[in-house]
């Protein structure tokens, strides 16, 4: 191994490499392109850290002075870019190596500077590397060495456009090395195309997968998931734990709620600003935040070297996800824990997750208040500052406090002040147990009747909160609440009664337009909308085909009333937008008016439209006219539509909207539709008027 990479190994602690370290020095594999795969947690960035060395330092296990860039090292997200570049940081620093990061959500300036000051290494996420690349802001001539770390990773998040194009503008004789915890079809697919002669690195353990991790499924009743997670964190006390959760919505929630239970809590989701990202996951490297709520944007790559403690608050989508949010802890050699919060309708889904990552989890429940305090109890005992040495103040202060308490009343007020300090545990149910939703019974009851129904649009929702604002109730006072067509009745506790009517004052008035009356007994509802008035458009609408033959006398309209409208108005202030009721049979159509008014405007002679040719044909059926293209309105500000017969309306409550005024006609947007007879036939038109370039529709016909 080079020496100044041997250092640096030595000064951070490391005795021995890890199997995936010692596969990629291999002496034999120090120019090929490797394609590796190894657990998560396994040392992979210290790994291609040194498998790059041979590649980038001179004899002496230098570099030289920082100018285009030597090695690109691409990761999926910024934490885990930040996080390859503080390491590569420490390993490289023996050989003078200039490390500079190009991650998005920072200023792009500030990393262009970086660039043009000269890097040896750049760490970036894909996104940001291409807009680099594509603004000429970071050379690729003279890289050597280009690694693609968790490989996978960027290819399920859509990468593999950016990778093929990063990968096709290094020189081809780099070496490329790609670091995943899986190999996938598709990344063997991508070896294949940018790799030579790639060698296959795969590093098994001896043990199972993630061996030092405990698993843990705790099964818990459906209202006490958030309090079996405050449960956990108060049983382990980690220095640092995470929990995961599928949403921001979530993340939120949980992290107001942890926050005000007293614990030192960070947030990191997507939403958050790429400052805001590294000031937590800073905070909990200090110590000054020791639990962090996360979406899975936090399930690859971080490393935090105290994490003791992950939490999964809802279960992840796959196993995939299961295995790299719990390889958060456990890495290196440390130990970890890695519990599973269950509800009763999750016990399948978390069963085949565990089957299908191949980890074997402890089915337990989540530890309750009592084992909490016998556990805090445990640590106090156990507490190594028992045996640390005591200094001369504190031994003059215990002193006097032995003269002032009894040595039981120090030991009994001293774990007061440790529990304090801590959050209280919570009681929770057993885990098969079910919300009560049964109501106890009401009691003796009154009934008042409220002046709004549905013809008022009243709704439980907004009748409760105004009852117990106007009427100084709270909500057990009130019972049923039976909305009816033009009243509604409330039942109310008959001891409330009296002071209820008292504070609406003599008119009862609860609002403005509102008012009570007390009633004699309970309303009779028992029958559904008995009081209901019957609904007028229900009988009429039946015999609907009877009344067709009554269209055409709608159409027999005196003319005089389409030349009361006035220049402004336009033919398509008759027509309905869309989403509009549709008319009924007994409402006059408007389209004896929009031909009233378009011969008005072209000068001719208003006359009503035949029943079969005009009444019947929809607006939107105009791209089918035979009218010449020549044909155009008298008036420049409107339009008049451009029907085969002139009419241009539409019948009652059929066909979309029509044009505006004075736009193209309206494309058909529908079917062909077997009752609209405008689409089976051209209505009659006589060459004379087409010559004149306007329609002259024939005389009436009576019905």
């Amino acid at each position: 191994m080079i020496q100044t990479l041997s250092d640096a190994l030595a000064e951070r602690g490391y005795d021995t490499l890890t199997p995936v370290q010692e596969a990629v020095t291999d002496p034999a594999l120090h120019d090929a392109d490797l394609l590796v795969s190894a657990q998560t947690g396994s040392g992979k960035t210290v790994g291609f850290g040194l498998a790059i060395g041979p590649t980038l330092l001179d004899d002496a296990g230098t570099l030289g002075p920082a100018a285009a860039p030597l090695a690109l090292i691409i990761a999926p997200t910024r934490e885990l870019a930040f996080q390859v570049s503080r390491e590569l940081t420490w390993l490289y620093a023996g050989a003078g190596a200039r490390v500079t990061t190009c991650v998005g959500g920072m200023d792009m300036r500030d990393e262009r500077r970086a660039l043009e000051r000269g890097a040896h290494i750049v760490v970036g996420t894909p996104g940001r590397l291409r807009d680099h690349i594509q603004r000429g802001s970071l050379e690729m001539g003279h890289l050597r060495a280009v690694v693609l770390d968790e490989a996978d990773e960027m290819l399920d998040l859509g990468f593999r456009e950016d990778l093929e194009f990063m990968l096709g503008a290094a020189p081809e004789d780099r070496r490329t090395l790609m670091f995943s915890a899986t190999v996938p079809p598709m990344i063997v697919t991508l070896a294949t195309h940018y790799q030579r002669d790639a060698v296959r690195v795969t590093t098994q353990s001896d043990r199972s997968q993630h061996a030092d991790i405990s698993y843990q499924a705790l099964k818990v009743a459906a209202q006490d998931a958030e309090n079996a997670i405050i449960n956990v964190l108060r049983y382990h006390e980690a220095q640092n734990a995470i929990v995961f959760a599928n949403t921001r919505a979530t993340v939120n929630r949980l992290t107001a709620r942890f926050a005000n239970r007293g614990f030192a809590v960070v947030c990191l989701s997507g939403e958050l600003s790429q400052a805001e990202r590294s000031h937590a996951l800073q905070a909990m490297r200090d110590g000054r935040a020791r639990v962090c709520v996360a979406t899975d944007v936090a399930a690859r790559g971080i490393d935090l070297p105290n994490l003791e403690l992950v939490i999964h608050a809802e279960l992840p989508s796959n196993a995939e996800g299961l295995l790299h949010r719990s390889g958060r802890t456990g890495r290196a050699g440390r130990k970890g824990t890695s519990a599973l919060v269950v509800p009763p309708k999750a016990v399948k889904r978390a069963e085949r997750l565990l089957k299908t990552a191949r980890v074997t989890a402890e089915w337990t429940t989540a530890p309750g208040a009592e084992e909490i305090l016998r556990r805090d109890e445990e640590r106090l005992l156990t507490d190594p500052s028992w045996s640390d040495e005591i200094g001369a103040d504190e031994a003059a202060f215990a002193d006097r406090l032995l003269e002032a308490q009894s040595p039981r009343t120090i030991a009994a007020a001293y774990l007061r002040l440790y529990r304090e300090r801590h959050s209280a545990p919570e009681e929770l149910s057993a885990p098969d147990a079910r919300p009560e939703k049964a109501r106890a019974p009401f009691g003796p009851s009154a009934w008042v009747a409220l002046s709004v129904g549905r013809d008022h649009r009243a709704e439980p929702r907004w009748l409760l909160p105004l009852l117990c604002r106007a009427g100084q109730l709270d909500k057990d006072a009130i019972g049923a609440i039976r909305v009816q067509q033009t009243e509604t009745f409330v039942e109310i506790a008959e001891a409330r009664l009296p002071a209820f009517l008292s504070t609406l004052g003599a008119n009862g008035v609860l609002e403005d337009g509102v008012t009570v009356r007390q009633i004699e007994s309970a309303p009779d509802t028992g029958r559904p909308r008995e009081t209901e008035a019957p609904r007028p458009p229900k009988a009429p609408a039946k015999p609907a085909p009877k009344e067709a033959p009554v269209m055409p006398k709608v159409q027999e309209a005196p003319a005089p009333v389409a030349q009361e409208r006035t220049e402004a108005e336009t033919p398509a202030s008759d027509t309905r937008k869309a989403g509009a009721p549709a008319r009924t049979q007994d409402e006059p159509a408007p389209a004896h008016k929009r031909d009233g008014h378009k011969d008005k405007a072209a000068g001719a002679k208003p006359a009503g439209r035949p029943a079969k040719s005009a009444a019947a044909k929809p607006a939107h059926a105009k791209s089918a006219s035979p009218k010449p293209a020549s044909a155009k309105p008298a008036s420049g500000k409107h339009a008049p539509a451009k029907t085969g017969g002139g009419s241009g309306g539409r019948p009652e409550g059929r066909g979309p909207k029509t044009a505006r005024s004075g736009a193209a006609p309206a494309r058909r947007t529908g079917g062909a539709n077997a009752a609209d007879t405008s689409k089976r036939f051209t209505p009659p038109q006589s060459k004379a008027a087409r010559g004149a370039g306007g329609h002259q529709p024939p005389k009436r016909r009576k019905p």
